[in-house]
């Protein structure tokens, strides 16, 4: 048996100030942006270079997911970035005016900080020590 994961959802407030977030801050690529309603997108981003698995950028539209933007895991990181250069990632995102809730600090699987998206969720940008684990 084959299988991976394709997509995971992160509930946004509004499609376009997400997608501006992701490819303007986060220099991540538009994949697809599907109108499906006039309520409702198709909206995937993906991080620059060779990445299996995109962002659906997904607009909450009842008062339960609109509570979750933000804060889809409880205040835990949500989603793992691996980089091969941290350091030019960092300065970069710093420069883009991205805020980071804990400086780069070197641990036994790599040098990792922490980020925060336009909501607040949670990110750790991550260099490898082992690049064969990301790429």
């Amino acid at each position: 048996m084959r299988q991976q994961i394709a997509h995971i959802a992160l509930v946004v407030k509004d499609y376009d100030e997400a997608i501006a977030f992701y490819t303007q801050k986060l220099h991540f690529t538009l994949v697809e942006d599907t109108k499906l309603s006039d309520t409702k997108r198709w909206v995937m981003v993906a991080p620059p270079g060779n990445s299996n698995i995109c962002l659906l950028l997904a607009r909450a539209a009842t008062p339960e997911q609109i509570s979750r933007i933000g804060n889809q895991t409880g205040g835990r990181v949500f989603l793992f970035l691996y980089t091969d250069d941290i350091w030019r990632d960092y300065l970069c995102m710093q420069k883009d005016a991205i805020r980071f809730v804990r400086p780069p600090a070197v641990e036994d699987y790599g040098i990792v900080t922490v980020f925060e998206d336009l909501y607040g969720n949670l990110w750790d940008l991550i260099q490898p020590s082992n690049p064969n684990w990301a790429f």
